[in-house]
């Protein structure tokens, strides 16, 4: 799916925006748009974003259990 940036959108607020989370997010769209970031901090505004699926970046966390 592709995505136009707002006017002084960062990639992370295009992230949220898409997705509603930026965890694990911003670094796969990256990934997909290779050079997107030396377009600088905010997008120029109309820049296409490829977006990757969702079930290709969500993470599953491992439990960290403090006590037994």
């Amino acid at each position: 799916m592709k995505v136009t940036a707002l006017q002084d959108e960062s990639l992370d607020a295009l992230c949220w925006r898409y997705y509603g989370s930026t965890s694990g997010t911003v670094e796969a769209v990256m990934a997909a748009n290779p050079g997107i970031a030396a377009l600088g901090v905010a997008l120029p505004a109309g820049t296409v974003v490829e977006m990757p699926a969702p079930v290709a970046i969500d993470q599953v966390r491992p439990l960290l259990q403090l006590f037994n």
